[in-house]
């Protein structure tokens, strides 16, 4: 009697401490998220090089070092909005350049619109089934090393007078496909009592969130123009 009792206890522990890391994941990345709007809109109206967006996402690799050595302690919460506001500021040039395309607000608002509708969709989908994903971590690895390596190629083919569109847009693509995978990867992971660090599994989502909405932007850019 005493085990069963012992059982109980422990699965009721386990249940309130998930549901503790859903809120806090969710909280933390709602206000991540529009702390990154904010800073995203300032950088829109400073209209600073293009060189800046690529120099925030180079800072933000360093960053996630620096998170995931500290993401027990006090330093976390501010190096996580440090993070994710750099990001912001470095979609500013970004946005610039699409909107000033012709049908450009469309452009944006049609990329924003895909990818809150991808990320609750997923999300919703994970939370009702409950279902498990963890097994796609293989996979998803083995596509990021093959996103790396193909973005670093598509950054240095140029410098030797290649340039074929059509990569940048399976490239484009091969990244919405990865980040839809991890976001169901990591809400799953989150549900299922998998992860024990809300710092950690915010900065997962806000990646997935971020790149997916970047490349959708690529893809809705390319196919709304001439």
């Amino acid at each position: 009697m005493d085990k069963v009792q012992e059982l109980g206890y422990s699965s009721q522990e386990s249940v309130i401490r998930t549901n503790k890391m859903i809120r806090n994941t969710y909280m933390l990345l709602g206000m991540t998220l529009g702390f990154s709007a904010v800073t995203a809109v300032i950088s829109m109206m400073i209209n600073p090089p293009f060189i800046v967006y690529i120099g925030s996402v180079l800072v933000s690799f360093g960053l996630i070092f620096v998170l995931n050595r500290k993401q027990n302690s006090a330093a976390a919460l501010p190096l996580i909005f440090a993070f994710t506001g750099l990001m912001g500021f470095g979609l500013g040039p970004l946005l610039n350049h699409y909107l000033a395309m012709a049908g450009g607000g469309q452009i944006v608002m049609t990329a924003l619109g895909m990818t809150a509708l991808t990320f609750v969709g997923l999300s919703a989908y994970v939370m009702t089934s409950k279902k498990d994903f963890s097994f796609m971590g293989g996979f998803l690895a083995t596509g990021a090393i093959v996103m790396l390596i193909a973005m670093v190629a598509l950054l240095v083919l140029p410098l030797f007078g290649v340039y074929i569109p059509a990569l940048h847009l399976a490239f484009s693509a091969l990244v919405v496909l990865l980040m839809a995978g991890f976001i169901l990867y990591d809400t799953s992971n989150i549900v299922n009592g998998h992860y024990q660090n809300y710092i950690m599994a915010t900065v997962g989502l806000y990646l997935s969130i971020y790149n997916l909405f970047v490349h959708l932007l690529h893809l809705v850019g390319v196919l709304s123009s001439d």
